[in-house]
């Protein structure tokens, strides 16, 4: 090809380009969180202020509640261009980059001050780990803590062994763990618990208490654990060739708002969380306080299951840098 011809090429894809450009951009997200839930709502706001953020260029189109299918489903879809992105749960993520399901060690991390820390510390390194994946991380989301439930008290590891606990389909890995720590586990779908607890196939199991609230659960396991699994950490993300497309100018401002929305979705998390607590109680359910000295024999328990996981569920590395970062923090917080 001849000079001449070249920068006709050239100048071609460059109109293309700009077209494209000028035409807008349509990125479709998939969740699995209901239309009405707060991540459901969440997303629909954040579609209007992108759009309004990027003065009609980029428009989100949402398939809440599993129509674009489960995160499995969401993830191959997203590698194949039919869908621009997703909302994923830590599920979905470990998916993508699996170090990420360090932060869902059971009984690994105590509080929201942990938490927060901790992911200030390893997020640079889980979203490193990502875009290598070809994934650009929109947003972080906490929304809240998954919560032991069961016919019988519970405040100790003890109160547990005896127990049948309800567990999810999928993870075998983490399911060998719990049962190191000495833990009788069943593997079982959410959508199959309610008949699994009503026949006594299990008598126990580990959700959200907004889900045990809203799916009736704790009817058939009127006790509540305070102290808290694991936290309930998500994220939106977005293939990397859809985000490139985006013209650079947005994307701080897109990013800003989709940060504020994040902090806002956390609130009405926690809200929602309080008001399916006091829901309960007052429809039987009982809560056990576990005392601080009670705690380190949950994380001992645990520690049974590591040799499970490190390595395999995730790497050695993140979690050394796990265990060290989490010994700082209650360090500095003891100390200070």
């Amino acid at each position: 090809m001849n000079h001449r011809g070249k920068l006709a090429a050239f100048s071609i894809m460059l109109f293309f380009t700009l077209a494209a450009t000028l035409q807008g951009i349509t990125i479709k997200i998939g969740t699995i969180a209901p239309e009405r839930s707060p991540w459901g709502k969440a997303l629909q706001e954040l579609s209007r202020d992108w759009l309004r953020i990027t003065q009609g260029k980029v428009e989100l189109k949402l398939y809440p509640g599993e129509i674009a299918g489960n995160e499995d489903d969401m993830i191959r879809k997203v590698r194949m261009g039919i869908l621009g992105g997703a909302a994923l749960s830590n599920r979905g993520l470990k998916k993508i980059y699996n170090d990420i399901y360090v932060l869902n060690i059971p009984f690994g991390i105590r509080n929201d001050h942990e938490l927060s820390r901790l992911l200030t510390r390893l997020k640079p390194e889980f979203e490193a780990g990502i875009e290598k994946k070809g994934f650009k991380v929109v947003i972080w989301s906490t929304s809240g803590w998954v919560n032991f439930f069961s016919r019988q008290p519970v405040r100790t590891p003890e109160d547990v062994r005896h127990l049948r606990i309800s567990f999810v389909t999928g993870e075998p890995l983490l399911a060998q763990a719990w049962k190191e720590a000495g833990f009788r586990v069943i593997p079982n779908d959410l959508k199959d618990l309610m008949m699994a607890l009503q026949s006594g196939m299990v008598d126990s199991f580990y959700l959200p208490p907004m889900l045990a609230a809203s799916g009736q659960y704790f009817s058939q396991a009127s006790h509540m654990c305070d102290l808290k699994v694991a936290p309930l950490v998500g994220a939106i993300v977005i293939g990397e060739r859809f985000w490139n497309r985006i013209p650079e100018e947005f994307r701080a401002p897109m990013m800003q708002r989709a940060r504020q929305m994040s902090d806002q979705l956390y609130q009405d998390t926690i809200r929602l969380e309080h008001e399916a607590l006091d829901t309960m109680v007052k429809h039987g359910l009982t809560i056990h306080h576990v005392k601080p000295e009670e705690i380190p024999a949950w994380e001992a328990a645990a520690e049974k299951g590591m040799k499970v996981l490190v390595g395999k569920a995730f790497s050695r590395e993140i979690y050394q840098k796990f265990t060290t970062i989490l010994k700082e923090i209650r360090e500095q917080k003891d100390g200070g």
